[in-house]
Order: C-alpha cells, then sequence, then structure tokens
C-alpha cells in the first residue's frame, strides 16, 4: 500500500487525516512533559508514514533517536497505537537515512559535517563525544593531555598514541574527541574512525572480492586513523599483517595513529610481536578507574547540561558513591533517573533515585550487613549496641532501636524474621511496627528525618 492509499484507509478508519493525529500526539506530549522538555526532544521528531502495523518517524541526529529510543519510544508508540487502528511498532529513523521520503536536512554538527568517506567505512562520531565535555582527573589526565596535543596539531614525540582503559572509562569518548578537534581545525581533514572488528571484516570481504589493493588506498590515504579495541585482532595472524603495514605506511607518511584497547599492549596475548613493538614505540597512556572525586565532578557536568530536572546535590553524591564501575554506567544511571522523572512528571530525590535504580544498586551492593548498621546506629546515638538488644522500653532507646530496623529493612535484602532475631529475638510483628512507626515519623519530624538521612549517607559511604 503506498503512503497516499494509507493515509486514505487511516482517514476513513478514524475520520481524520494523519497530519492532524500527529499534531494532536504533539499537543498531548507538549501538555505531559512540559514546553522545555517538548522543545528539547519531541519538536524536532518529523512524521514519515504510517501504515500498520507501523508508524515511522525522522529525527535529525544518531544521538537525538538513540535518546528518543530510551525514553519516549513507548509512549509514542502507545499514543499513536491508541489513534490509529492496527499498529504496533514505532520505528525511529535519521533524516538523512530517509530516501523514499522528503525529510528534514540534519541539523548542522557544531564542528563540522561528517565526510562521505567517514560514512563509506568507517564509524560515525558522536556529537558529544568532545573535549569540552570530557572531565579530567588524575585517573585520565595524560592520557587527556595526550589526545588533545596530538589533536592541535604541530610537532608531537609520539605517534601512534595507543589508550587503553577497562569498558567505560572514557577512551572512546578521547578517540571521538580527536576525531572532532582535528577537522575543526581542519574540515577538508580525512579523519576515520573503526572499530577494529569493523576493519576485520572489510578487510576480509576485500580478500573474498580480491578487491585488497583498494583497501589499502582507502587506509593509507587517510590524514588521521583511529581504530577503537584492537584486542579483536588478537589471533589473527592476516589482518594483523595488513594492520602493521597499514600504520607503517601512515607513521612514514607524517600520518596520525591513534589506536584503544581494552588493555595494555603488554597484556593482550596473540599479538604479532612486530605489531606489539611499533606501538609501543609511540605513547601508551592508560586511563584508570574514577575515583570518588571524578565520579562526582562528571556527574555534575552532567547535570548541568540537564536543564529539564533539577538534579540534587545529595543524589549525585549517592550516585557517585555507589556507582563505582564505570563512567558510562554511572552517566547511564543518571539518564535513568532524569528519564524516569520527565516520564512520570515527579520531583527527583533519594527515596526517588533508591526506586528508580533498585536493580542497579543490588548489583552494586557491598552487602551491607545487619550488625553494621546496628553498630552505626549506636554510634550515632550515643548508646552501647547491648542497649539495641536488650528489653528497656525507654524512648532515648526505642527510638534508635526502631531506626536501625528500620534502616536494616531499607538496606538489606534480610526478612522481617531474621532482622527481629538479630534484634534480641524479637518477632517479626514488632520489626513492622517499628517499620512503620519510623515511616509516619519521617513525615512529620523534620529531625528524625534529617537523622535517617545522615545515617544512610554514612552507611552508603
Amino acid at each position: 500500500m503506498t503512503a497516499d492509499n494509507a493515509a486514505t484507509s487511516i482517514a476513513r478508519q478514524t475520520g481524520e487525516d494523519v497530519s492532524a493525529i500527529w499534531s494532536s500526539i504533539q499537543e498531548r506530549l507538549r501538555a505531559e512533559l512540559g514546553q522545555r522538555t517538548y522543545d528539547s526532544w519531541v519538536k524536532p521528531i518529523q512524521f514519515v508514514r504510517v501504515s500498520s502495523p507501523d508508524v515511522v518517524l525522522s529525527l535529525p541526529t544518531h544521538f537525538m533517536c538513540d535518546w528518543i529510543k530510551s525514553h519516549f519510544a513507548e509512549r509514542l508508540r502507545g499514543l499513536w497505537a491508541s489513534r490509529v487502528p492496527g499498529v504496533t511498532t514505532l520505528r525511529l529513523v535519521v533524516a538523512p537515512a530517509m530516501n523514499s521520503q522528503p525529510a528534514p536536512a540534519p541539523e548542522p554538527l557544531a564542528v563540522a559535517d561528517t565526510p562521505a568517506a567517514d560514512l563509506d567505512f568507517g564509524g560515525r562520531l558522536e556529537e558529544r563525544h568532545t573535549f569540552e565535555r570530557f572531565v579530567i582527573g588524575p585517573s585520565n589526565e595524560c592520557a587527556y593531555n595526550a589526545a588533545l596535543r596530538l589533536a592541535q596539531g604541530g610537532p608531537v614525540n609520539f605517534n601512534p598514541l595507543f589508550l587503553h582503559s577497562g569498558v567505560g572509562m572514557g577512551k572512546t569518548h578521547l578517540m571521538h574527541a580527536i576525531g572532532w578537534e582535528v577537522r575543526r581545525r581542519d574540515p577538508a581533514a580525512k579523519v576515520v574512525y573503526i572499530t577494529a572488528e569493523k576493519f576485520m571484516l572489510q578487510f576480509m570481504a576485500a580478500l573474498r572480492h580480491q578487491d585488497t589493493i583498494a583497501f589499502k588506498e582507502r587506509f593509507r590515504s587517510v590524514d588521521m586513523l583511529l581504530i577503537d579495541d584492537i584486542q579483536f585482532f588478537a589471533g589473527k595472524e592476516s589482518t594483523q599483517s595488513e594492520f602493521f603495514h597499514t600504520i607503517n605506511t601512515l607513521i612514514g607518511d607524517g600520518r596520525k595513529l591513534v589506536i584503544s584497547a581494552d588493555r595494555s599492549i603488554y597484556d593482550i596475548e596473540g599479538i604479532e610481536e612486530r605489531v606489539r613493538s611499533r606501538l609501543q614505540w609511540g605513547l601508551v597512556a592508560a586511563i584508570n578507574p574514577a575515583d570518588y572525586e571524578l565520579r562526582l565532578n562528571i556527574l555534575q557536568a552532567r547535570v548541568e547540561q540537564t536543564t529539564d530536572v533539577s538534579v540534587p546535590r545529595d543524589v549525585v553524591e549517592f550516585l557517585a558513591r555507589r556507582i563505582t564501575s564505570n563512567v558510562r554506567e554511572l552517566e547511564g544511571a543518571l539518564n535513568r533517573i532524569v528519564g524516569h522523572a520527565l516520564l512520570l512528571g515527579k520531583p527527583i530525590d533519594l527515596a526517588f533515585a533508591r526506586q528508580v535504580l533498585s536493580d542497579v544498586l543490588r548489583a552494586f551492593d557491598r552487602r551491607l550487613t545487619i550488625d553494621e548498621i546496628q553498630r552505626r546506629v549506636a554510634e550515632f546515638y550515643n548508646l552501647k549496641l547491648s542497649e539495641l538488644m536488650s528489653d528497656r522500653r525507654a524512648r532515648e532507646v526505642a527510638r534508635p532501636r526502631q531506626v536501625a530496623m528500620y534502616l536494616s529493612k531499607q538496606l538489606t535484602q534480610r526478612s522481617l524474621p531474621e532482622i527481629g532475631r538479630r534484634f534480641g529475638g524479637r518477632d517479626h510483628t514488632t520489626v513492622m511496627h517499628a517499620v512503620k512507626r519510623i515511616t509516619d515519623l519521617k513525615a512529620a519530624d523534620s529531625e528524625l528525618a534529617a537523622d535517617i538521612d545522615r545515617l544512610t549517607r554514612l552507611l552508603d559511604a
């Protein structure tokens, strides 16, 4: 069915044309999300076509497309399904990929448009991965300075630059930032970013089609080559041989080369010694895990870029303490909280953050024990640990005991009977009463709420 026929069919079924339906959906989202969020994310969406079971919408950039998929896709699909019978699937595409339908031109990039060569055989550079958005700390300062110096041009005493770190710590961000900076300074520069896997697959395809000369010319004529995750070359002898001759040619011609891996070149088994030696000849820069201060600064920078919703400082500090694995998961946790707040129309606080990230926090749970909670609460209220376990019912003991039971229920996975046993063999109904009592008091007693907040911070630290 053609687009015109589909539109006619929909108009016959619903009594409205598709443009009116799309306008109505836009107004609904404007009311739900607020003007600022709507203007930032929904307004750029363009209607392409609808025909059961698909509705197709386009966006001007890959980043916006990915963001909408993560945050609003299900809501968009639901709104279309409620207005057009038979719609079950939402497809989001980037405007330049549309051939059969007119679509808006993509927004001009902040630095330079992507050259055709990059789209032909390399990978797309992410617009958000620039030097300006890279947060610097002791763990990544050397790698950042080396990347910036290489990107700025002029003489350097190293080539290639070899970056290595664990997953999600910023090496790919730096590689993209180098590419953008080189293009900003010289829009005509031929910069190619490609993953090692894609390089290998293209080389194997060239072998099959007996077209290796074109492959060699393609990669050996660039001004800067950025190859990500070369650990995938391990054990691939023919690919390593081609890679070795490629980097020799580029370095010999004064072209720049940046390589990354998920570990030091010394620790990658299955890499030929001549390749290893060539990479060691340049500058090897490690990106180490971010410490608490750097994690905090990264989150604060991202929060300052988020204008749609307020993220309190205590939530930022909480995330920096609890999400310690890598920067990608740290930013993902923040994005998840912000996305849920926008969709649900709720303010962000510690309780909301805990609720949204419950599964993530369980994965990072350092298995806080009831013993530790009891010790912290006793210290906080200047009590002996034995007093929390005693039968004393004086308020100065009973209230801290109830607080400790409440925190044990909130911060551990222990059952009510188990918590009761750990508090001097009490019944599970006693724990239930304590949890309900503290929950009620928190809403009415700001001093108690502040005490529990401080204790939670101490136990999370």
